[in-house]
């Protein structure tokens, strides 16, 4: 079917957005013809504030408003802990657990040598210049996929000459989980990953 040329271009530019394909694509164009123009108006807007007004925190590499995001200037947190993720969006998924009071570090990717992503695209070397400080401990939150497996492998090679102690969040059974649902990697990973009683 043949789209009229802003309304084809509408939906060319949502399809770029990462998970979203032809149909979906669709589906949010037309849903913003419904809307109010004031609406759309506001979305517009919130779409370049948001461009112009975030940047990476200088530290930890999140996204912020400010030079600092509010993590850094906790002075409640443990500077000798060290947090890494992959995306700015998993520091939430940590968050709300209110356990983890230590500080972080946002890779902005993982290690992907088939799409051409190498240690130079990530946030590597600016982990590496906060591990002269006084960090004791990194955790590598990374997925446990071949790409979180590789990036955590990469960085425990570059830190623990450091003399920083390198953990991994384990992975394995869900809580509540059964095992004759669970496949053969989450099984091996969890019996890797045991721990005594």
């Amino acid at each position: 079917m043949q789209f009229a040329r802003p309304l084809a271009e509408l939906i060319a530019q949502f399809e770029r957005l990462p998970g979203v394909g032809p149909k979906s694509a669709q589906r949010l164009a037309f849903h913003v013809l419904r809307q109010p123009e004031d609406d759309v108006r506001r979305m517009a807007e919130a779409l370049l504030e948001a461009k112009r007004a975030l940047r990476l925190c200088a530290v930890c590499q999140n996204i912020s408003e400010s030079e600092q995001c509010e993590i850094c200037l906790d002075p409640r947190r443990d500077p000798k802990v060290i947090c890494v993720v992959a995306e700015p969006r998993d520091i939430s998924s940590m968050e709300r657990l209110n356990e983890f009071k230590g500080f972080y570090h946002v890779l902005h990717g993982l290690l992907n040598p088939l799409e051409g992503v190498g240690p130079e695209n990530l946030k590597v070397r600016e982990l590496l210049e906060r591990l002269r400080d006084t960090v004791e401990e990194l955790i590598i939150a990374t997925n446990p996929t071949v790409e979180g497996d590789t990036t955590a492998f990469y960085l425990a090679k570059l830190v623990k000459p450091l003399g920083v102690r390198v953990t991994r969040l384990a992975h394995g059974m869900p809580v509540g989980g059964e095992l004759d649902y669970a496949d053969t990697a989450t099984l091996l990973s969890a019996l890797e990953y045991r721990r005594e009683l």
